[in-house]
């Protein structure tokens, strides 16, 4: 009952309530066409078959869309603010899938094309969510628990992944392959996020930031002290008061981030490349089609869609450690120790995967050896959870100066878009051509992900945005972007705050997963 109240009072609140929910929105569309993608009605519908490579095109040409939409959007939430963008996004994003519910609904003739159209328009609409809401969201955080925040916003994103499956696979089981509603039941329901979304906007606080840095500095200051109480909030009003003076100057456009020596070239890159080694962890495939590496695997159409539920279902549970530990042993740790895990349980998975495929030949029972494979991918699917899926995104949204956050981390999910749009579109004929040896290209991927993390990638937990760019500064005077070159290493590590009372000694780990209860 507490909790209840406490969300109508604390501003921090309902936006790490909106946030999560608006992610969520993201992971549904994830899991949404996994089911729908082998439903007969759907192909015929659209009059394909299920080996036509369009399936693949209209699944990934929704990335096309967000990264799009990132643009549009993030230009809007710099130039309006963050909540109008928001606005957008969700009446964009609802519009997009009631294109696709409509899509054949009564006609057969251009259902196709309908279809495409409502997935790009969806795409506008979820691209500008992903690019406003982590901005939004890191904004109002304290610098200490951004991490968290994020996290949690993330795991919102596998409970929608796992809501879209359940829905596909309760309709599937029930109504069959061959209906109609078995596909457009799991495609309607997904306007629950943009409904009740907007339905709660007006609760929800403009950051502070953004109305400092538009010189809206009353607005700042009401907005500061509705979100932090009276004395925070004039002390936090201060702060962001000397860091508008020292930025006020800073403009930054598109073809600056890209331009070499530029001072935000450095953060670009790193962002791009966080993205970039995202995609090579292979997680936007095993998002989009799980129940065909399940079957690759050796089982059968159906259990194989139970098993993909099994492990998404493991997925959530599994992410609440990426919350737990992201502030509490940074981002550089979650990271690297993700990449080590799921390269180990991809190159399992190639062996696992080349047993069963040739078990007959061996003496070997198929399910048999396939089931060691099964706990790999599991495992690997917690690794990504934990390292990846959040961290990724919570980076670009600490290292740029606020007159270029919306920018920058518009960059990253255009980088995300085109990265999984070519995932996407490559999983099928990779499978079709290479079988379980894909699992080794994934295997060789993570290896080269991790490494390019451990040399490059710097730690911006614990430390405030101002901090954070002082890294970028320093190496432009060292003359390298090596991490462990850079102020002899210290941006290698997160730096542990002190206990109250005592100097010299960090504080202890277990002490600070416990302040993330």
């Amino acid at each position: 009952m507490e909790k209840i109240k406490s969300y109508f009072t604390d501003k921090k609140a309902q936006v790490v309530v909106f946030s999560s929910t608006a992610i969520a929105l993201y992971g549904y569309d994830q899991g949404m066409m996994s089911l729908i993608n082998t439903n007969a009605n759907y192909l015929s519908t659209m009059g394909i078959a299920e080996e036509d490579p369009q399936v693949g095109v209209i699944v990934s040409v929704y990335y096309l869309g967000c990264a799009i939409g990132a643009i549009i959007f993030s230009y809007l939430a710099d130039k309006y603010g963050r909540k109008p963008a928001l606005f957008g996004c969700l009446v964009t994003a609802s519009l997009g899938n009631l294109i696709m519910f409509c899509s054949g609904l009564g006609y057969s003739k251009g259902a196709l094309a309908v279809m495409y159209l409502g997935r790009v328009v969806m795409g506008l609409g979820v691209g500008g969510v992903d690019s406003v809401v982590p901005v939004y969201s890191s904004e109002l955080a304290s610098d200490g628990a951004r991490g968290k925040a994020l996290a949690q916003e993330f795991q919102s994103n596998i409970f929608g992944l796992n809501m879209a499956f359940a829905i596909n696979l309760a309709v599937t089981v029930h109504l069959g392959k061959y209906n109609e509603w078995a596909w457009r039941i799991p495609i309607i329901s997904m306007q629950i996020y943009p409904v009740s979304l907007l339905a709660i906007f007006g609760q929800l606080p403009e950051s502070p930031r953004w109305y400092m840095f538009h010189d809206r500095t009353d607005d700042a200051n009401k907005s500061l002290k509705k979100i932090m109480g009276e004395e925070d909030g004039k002390k936090k009003f201060d702060e962001l008061t000397e860091s508008a003076k020292s930025e006020s100057d800073q403009k930054v456009g598109y073809a600056d981030m890209f331009t070499p020596g530029h001072p935000q070239f450095h953060p670009t890159i790193i962002t791009i490349m966080g993205q970039v080694n995202q995609a090579l962890t292979g997680y936007g495939a095993v998002s989009v089609y799980g129940p065909q590496i399940f079957e690759l695997l050796g089982y059968s159409t159906r259990k194989s869609e139970y098993l993909t539920q099994g492990n998404y279902i493991s997925y959530f549970f599994l992410m609440t450690f990426a919350w737990l530990l992201v502030d509490a042993v940074g981002r550089r740790t979650v990271l690297l120790w993700g990449s080590g895990v799921l390269t180990m349980c991809f190159f399992l998975l190639t062996l696992f995967g080349g047993l069963s495929m040739n078990a007959d030949g061996l003496g070997l029972t198929r399910e048999g050896v396939a089931i060691p494979g099964i706990i790999s991918l599991f495992v690997a699917t917690g690794a990504f959870g934990i390292g990846w899926l959040a961290t990724i995104w919570l980076i670009p949204t600490e290292i740029y100066p606020t007159t270029a956050r919306a920018q920058g981390t518009a960059v990253s999910v255009v980088i995300w878009g085109l990265a999984n749009f070519t995932v996407t579109l490559l999983t099928p004929i990779l499978f079709n051509n290479l079988d379980y040896w894909l699992f080794l290209v994934f295997a060789l991927t993570n290896t080269f992900a991790g490494l390019w993390t451990y040399l490059y990638t710097p730690e911006t937990g614990g430390r405030s945005f101002e901090e954070n760019q002082e890294f970028f500064d320093s190496a432009k005077e060292a003359g390298t972007w090596r991490v462990g070159r850079v102020r002899k290493g210290e941006f290698m590590y997160m730096p542990y705050p002190k206990p109250d009372g005592e100097e010299g000694e960090s504080q202890p780990l277990l002490q600070r997963i416990q302040e993330q209860l």
